[in-house]
């Protein structure tokens, strides 16, 4: 009794000298983690995924750190895939460092460090997945990405991952599967946080090289989880996302070659039935408001839909379409001249040639008198963000996509404004606001 006497008086004469003792958290040190362990915290760019930071555990609480106190050292491989030098191994540059959470979350005082790596298109060392060609086709896939963190003074090594965050992956459901005509498709979700009773459905279908079993790839190969970000919610008040993945390639033909249109495709028949089934899955879905997208062989796809299901879809957002114009007639021009359709397209896009594409095919809708059809035609696919050049940098003209899931199309086919109601819209405002 005497020592908690003592203990309490200490305690109070303490409190006395100094009362901000009472208000200063006490901040625990996580004794179970490994201490050569890291958290891998992936960001989604235009040109993919890529490595972006690294959170380092630390023995001791800290509360400052030095980009210039460590080293990153990364090596990507994978099983039976052939690697330039550039690609297996390099130096990680390390562009500043700051005491956080386990999480990466800047605190003033914490047992680990974040290390904000520097991150380029041309850099691909920086990511975790990689463009594979087998048996004559190509696709992405992800890889083993190891890292080796030293710290420089004390020859500290952390070399093994714990666990690696992508938060905006994280916000879809990606075990869902749909069977139907002896074909089995993949597929991502997203379900909007919403009070409205309806929401409408964004349909998103990828390129050619995001075919397989694992629809992470169809969301992070070009930064489609941006349809689930924020700022594109914010324009539907919350919509449901739907992304389906195809085994191989959505033009992919009974003979195993590719179609342009000239005959059918695989997949077009169990990718509606999946349409359809999750609609009809999720009755909070307004079926007036269905939106189908894609590009390259997702345009195609999207097209496709929209050819064989004109009074399903509420409209379209196509780029780098692939379907070749000269397979579309004039009657199913006139059987989908009603549907709101914004083409996106770059004039050097030299894998879904426009002049063979998309081109004629918006002028024949166009004399056919359709309403609501518009085609923002870019001279070269740009650096959007300034970071890496700006309109000075170029990616591949193919590369349309970029305009769309970045919500920056925002001009028609004479370089006008798209007007809603007497407004400017971009391309995302402008579906929100189609209802059939």
């Amino acid at each position: 009794m005497k020592k908690l006497i003592l203990s309490l008086s200490t305690f109070l004469v303490l409190l006395i000298l100094n009362p901000l003792l009472a208000f200063e958290p006490v901040l625990e040190t996580d004794c179970n983690y490994d201490e050569a362990s890291y958290t891998l915290i992936l960001e989604g760019y235009d040109w993919g995924p890529a490595v972006k930071k690294v959170v380092l555990p630390t023995v001791e609480l800290t509360t400052e750190a030095n980009a210039t106190d460590y080293r990153i050292e990364a090596e990507r491989n994978a099983e039976g895939v052939e690697m330039k030098p550039e690609e297996a191994k390099g130096r990680r540059e390390i562009v500043f460092a700051y005491v956080s959470d386990a999480n990466g979350s800047r605190v003033s005082k914490g047992n680990h460090i974040t290390l904000v790596l520097l991150v380029h298109p041309n850099n691909p060392i920086d990511s975790p997945i990689k463009y594979v060609i087998k048996d004559g086709r190509g696709s992405n896939q992800w890889i083993d990405y190891k890292m080796t963190i030293t710290h420089a003074s004390t020859n500290k090594i952390w070399n093994n991952e714990a666990s690696r965050r992508y938060t905006d992956l994280d916000r879809f459901n990606l075990n869902g599967k749909h069977t139907s005509n002896d074909i089995t498709l993949a597929y991502a979700s997203y379900k909007p946080n919403t009070t409205s009773a309806k929401s409408p459905l964004i349909i998103w279908l990828h390129g050619g090289g995001e075919g397989g079993t694992d629809p992470s790839i169809a969301l992070v190969a070009n930064k489609a989880t941006n349809y689930a970000s924020p700022e594109i919610q914010s324009y539907f008040n919350g919509a449901y996302v739907l992304v389906p993945q195809a085994p191989t390639f959505w033009m992919q033909d009974a003979n195993g070659a590719y179609t342009r249109g000239d005959n059918d495709d695989i997949y077009n028949k169990t990718l509606f039935n999946l349409i359809d089934n999750f609609v009809k899955d999720n009755p909070e879905i307004d079926t007036h408001r269905v939106y189908i997208g894609g590009c390259s062989n997702g345009g195609y796809m999207s097209l496709k839909l929209i050819l064989e299901h004109p009074k399903y879809f509420a409209a379209g957002y196509i780029s780098a379409l692939a379907y070749l114009d000269t397979n579309v007639t004039d009657i199913q021009i006139e059987s989908i001249k009603n549907v709101p359709i914004w083409f996106v397209h770059s004039k050097d896009d030299t894998t879904t040639v426009p002049d063979e594409t998309v081109v004629p095919l918006y002028n024949r809708l166009i004399n056919a008198k359709a309403p609501n059809v518009h085609f923002s035609y870019y001279e070269h696919v740009i650096d959007l963000t300034g970071f890496y050049g700006g309109e000075n940098y170029y990616f591949p003209g193919h590369w349309s996509w970029i305009y769309s899931h970045a919500n920056h199309a925002n001009f028609d086919f004479n370089g006008e404004p798209v007007l809603l109601k007497g407004e400017n819209v971009t391309i995302m405002e402008w579906l929100a606001a189609q209802k059939k």
